[in-house]
């Protein structure tokens, strides 16, 4: 186990590089230790298979700068916001302790994403309480409570707290999102075309990405929500 800086927690694979990848990408060029965990395999995918999307996800971690990455192999579609899924992410947090959350979008169209959403927020919250026991491979873990949780967005757009500059880094989000190939646009590609398999799919990521850039002036832009005041010593740090 190495301690990261930041997690981010998607519920299904791809769901990180969609909405946050440059992010992540951005602090680990920083020398920041950041880390994914995917809540399911993805197994009710149109096309690819759940095999096929680990390794996808794989690449695209390694694109991205991952210090780790797991798959905590909730049932996709059903997973719960009970004991047995909030005990998983608390073994996830408390394996990394990481200062920094990253989560899913508080409401979207896949309704494992606002369910992700909450289980991610409850399972930080309940990390930290030591009455709660938990172990890995028989080892007793720590109780651990990030410092903050913060949602991304995906399909829609929600409520912006602030965005993060990823001018510097959009290509190489956009490159570990082309890593999941079973996905997204293949022209070559003989499986059910969806709603995110078409090249306006695409277009649409990066136009999301332009949009929020220009909120600070900047050329791409990855937007977040925080349940949380934010403090400066300095204002004028603030775009």
């Amino acid at each position: 186990m190495e301690k990261l800086d930041i997690l981010a927690f998607g519920a299904h694979p791809d769901d990180i590089e969609l909405g946050c990848g440059g992010t992540l990408i951005s602090q680990a060029a920083m020398g920041r230790k950041t880390g994914a965990v995917d809540l399911t395999r993805g197994e009710l995918g149109t096309r690819g298979s759940a095999e096929l999307r680990m390794e996808e996800a794989a690449a695209a971690g390694r694109i991205m700068g991952l210090t780790a990455r797991e798959n905590l192999g909730l049932r996709d579609g059903f997973f719960g916001i009970d004991e047995e899924s909030r005990l998983a992410v608390i073994r996830a947090i408390r394996k990394f302790q990481p200062d920094i959350v990253l989560a899913p979008a508080v409401t979207d169209r896949h309704p494992d994403h606002g369910r992700g959403a909450l289980l991610v927020r409850e399972a930080a919250f309940l990390s930290g309480l030591q009455r709660i026991p938990t172990d890995i491979d028989g080892e007793t873990q720590q109780a651990w409570r990030p410092r903050v949780v913060y949602h991304y967005h995906q399909y829609y757009t929600n409520e912006i707290h602030f965005v993060v500059d990823i001018s510097a880094h959009f290509e190489k989000k956009m490159e570990a999102v082309k890593a999941y190939g079973s996905q997204f646009y293949d022209p070559s590609s003989k499986e059910p075309s969806t709603l995110i398999s078409t090249p306006a799919f695409l277009d649409h990521i990066r136009s999301r990405a332009v949009d929020m850039g220009h909120y600070i002036g900047a050329e791409y832009g990855e937007a977040f929500l925080g349940h949380r005041f934010v403090g400066v010593d300095d204002i004028a740090v603030l775009r």
